[in-house]
């Protein structure tokens, strides 16, 4: 594949890729703090302010370490352990008994692993090019 085309839909691909994390951050958890705590409450998380705003730490950071493609292993790293636990907490579709609840909570559940996946061949791979650091 030509160079500059591989890079084109590399940055393109990151881009799609950070946009669920950094709307999640920016478009609800920062705006709706307080919400998204009493959610997490009835939830049962534990440490539950502390838990937040890790989580809009990890989110911002990891989108942005991956999108600039510095120490893109490391923001996905971040990324990839805010979704585990985030599909632990508030995907656990073994939990539901009304069938419409279990459908879209599995397919919450199915989207998160799909995205750890795509974590995993950052942290594997790294980010491609173009990138901030000297690692690919």
């Amino acid at each position: 594949m030509n160079a500059l085309i591989s890079t084109l839909l590399n940055i393109v691909g990151r881009l799609l890729f950070i946009g669920i994390f950094l709307m999640s951050a920016l478009g609800n958890k920062i705006p709706k703090f307080n919400d998204v705590s009493a959610y997490m409450a009835s939830e049962g998380v534990p440490a539950l302010k502390l838990l937040l705003a890790g989580a809009i730490v990890f989110l911002v950071a990891g989108s942005l370490s991956v999108l600039m493609g510095y120490k893109a292993r490391i923001g996905a790293a971040l990324l990839m352990v805010f979704l585990l636990l985030a599909t632990y907490w508030f995907h656990d579709f073994w939990t539901f008994d009304d069938p419409a609840q279990v459908q879209q909570q599995t397919i919450s559940f199915m989207k998160n692993l799909a995205l750890i996946g795509a974590t995993l061949m950052i942290i594997a791979h790294g980010a491609g090019t173009p990138v901030l650091d000297s690692r690919k």
